[in-house]
């Protein structure tokens, strides 16, 4: 089937607090995993774009970081990408998690003066549909559309995309039609070790951690992509939890990130890790933005 050809463009911001499945949203519309997710907050640290394209327009949407206090350097860099993602967009959706109202974060809407959408995330969670109906008719006075989706199920996210049509501008695809994110390879790739972090370490250890991809090579002969990784920490105690007792903590994370590295690469791949150590490289901005925490603004 032929393709309609790209004649209209809407670069939609999409913010939110921690864990409102901004990520799973970003996700859904792609139409496969570039944004990470895990259960704890501070999942997403930067800005990723995720492309899709419906009935001639092309939607390129904005997942950010969780709105947040800072309590660190790298906190205060990722405030500062939710905040600067509103900048050239054309409209902005504020997820929520069914019912948690936010004054700061609509006061920053507000300021902003781009058009938004409120969507309440997760009503696959809901055992009766009639519970959403307080929560439209208090954000009602604030918004005025509001969408119940489930970012999990992809319920309303058709109806979501047919409303921000309505927001697009004439012009040209900003990005190749065959492209679902800005994001190289390798870079999802150190996403995708990092969520396997999150899911399998406690506490604030996992919120420590960078991963630099350090080799990401394709073999000729078998096409068997060979992936080296390096997982900083910011303490030696650290390092000892996440290599595990006789190293079983970073197998297992080795071999759940490299289940989802082959999925999204399509291929096989040999991966290795290292762990090190980079005391207190949060409050560290050489090595935040070693680590590829750049700012725009």
């Amino acid at each position: 089937m032929t393709k309609q050809k790209i004649t209209k463009t809407a670069v939609v911001a999409v913010v939110g607090r921690p864990n409102v499945g901004k990520s799973t949203l970003a996700n859904a519309f792609a139409g496969e995993k570039i944004a990470i997710v895990s259960p704890k907050p501070q999942t997403t640290r930067t800005r990723i774009y995720a492309v899709t394209a419906r009935n001639g327009v092309q939607f390129v949407f904005v997942d950010t970081p969780g709105f947040h206090t800072p309590k660190n350097k790298l906190d205060e860099y990722m405030d500062r990408t939710v905040k600067s993602s509103f900048g050239g967009a054309d409209a902005v959706l504020y997820l929520i998690d069914r019912d948690r109202q936010d004054a700061e974060m609509e006061q920053l809407i507000k300021g902003s003066n781009v058009p938004a959408l409120l969507v309440i995330n997760k009503i696959d969670t809901l055992e009766n549909k009639a519970e959403l109906l307080p929560v439209i008719e208090k954000y009602s006075e604030v918004f005025e559309q509001i969408v119940p989706v489930s970012a999990k199920n992809g319920d309303g996210v058709e109806e979501l995309l047919k409303l921000l049509a309505a927001f697009a501008k004439d012009g040209e695809a900003l990005f190749p039609e065959d492209m679902t994110t800005d994001q190289p390879d390798s870079a999802v790739v150190g996403e995708l070790i990092r969520e396997k972090l999150l899911i399998c370490l406690d506490q604030e250890i996992p919120h420590g951690t960078a991963v630099e991809i350090t080799k990401f090579s394709e073999r000729i002969d078998t096409e068997i992509i060979d992936i080296e990784a390096t997982i900083y920490c910011e303490r030696q105690s650290h390092k000892r939890i996440i290599i595990g007792k006789n190293g079983a903590a970073i197998k297992r994370v080795g071999e759940l990130a490299r289940r989802d590295i082959e999925r999204f690469m399509g291929t096989k791949v040999f991966l290795q890790t290292w762990v090190k150590v980079k005391e207190g490289w949060r409050d560290r901005p050489g090595l935040i933005k070693e680590f590829g925490y750049v700012s725009d603004d």
